[in-house]
């Protein structure tokens, strides 16, 4: 798929019923992810994390850059867009953003609202490596083949939970991350 198919798919079609059921109870602090994609000739690839294994929250983990809706946020949006020019290095007005998908509720509890956005190609990425360990890049591809999606049922306090898996190589892509991109999947077929 390249990025004209990309963009008509994406732009002509209703956004669907999320991927991830599950709903938070109580208040939900609110935070934003950006899913940066790149156009590399006629393919597309998907821009992901690992995030640092000293962090206190998701060491280690496959992640978007993003995070908690700061005071000084005009928006989640613009939340979404600090967040990536601090982990990653994408300055604002280097990113096309072509659109959002539906929010998630996480068991941390909070609502993470993913904008997706294009990048340029060779983008000249800058890693804090105060949150983020590595950089990596996925071909979309990858995770339109449905054949790479897995999910688990998992019980937690007495509650079943259906986690998605998206393993790719050595890095397995789950949890909230997984749900996303299956929901970006999902919405482009």
């Amino acid at each position: 798929m390249n990025k004209q198919q990309f963009l008509q798919r994406f732009n002509f079609q209703n956004l669907s019923k999320i991927e991830n059921a599950y709903q938070h109870v109580g208040d939900l602090r609110q935070a934003s992810v950006l899913i940066p994609l790149v156009e590399n000739g006629d393919r597309i690839e998907v821009v992901l994390t690992k995030r640092a294994a000293h962090l206190k929250h998701h060491p280690g983990q496959i992640s978007f850059p993003g995070g908690k809706v700061e005071d000084a946020d005009a928006s989640l949006l613009h939340a979404a867009l600090r967040e990536a020019d601090e982990e990653i290095g994408v300055k604002p007005s280097d990113v096309q953003i072509v659109g959002q998908l539906k929010p998630h509720h996480v068991i941390t509890g909070y609502q993470i609202t993913p904008y997706i956005g294009f990048v340029p190609k060779d983008y000249p990425f800058v890693i804090d490596h105060g949150e983020v360990a590595e950089l990596f890049i996925v071909p979309f591809d990858h995770f339109i083949d449905e054949g790479n999606h897995l999910s688990f049922n998992i019980s937690r306090r007495g509650t079943t939970h259906n986690v998605h898996f998206m393993p790719y190589l050595h890095y397995n892509i789950w949890g909230a991350t997984a749900a996303m991109i299956k929901d970006l999947v999902r919405h482009l077929k």
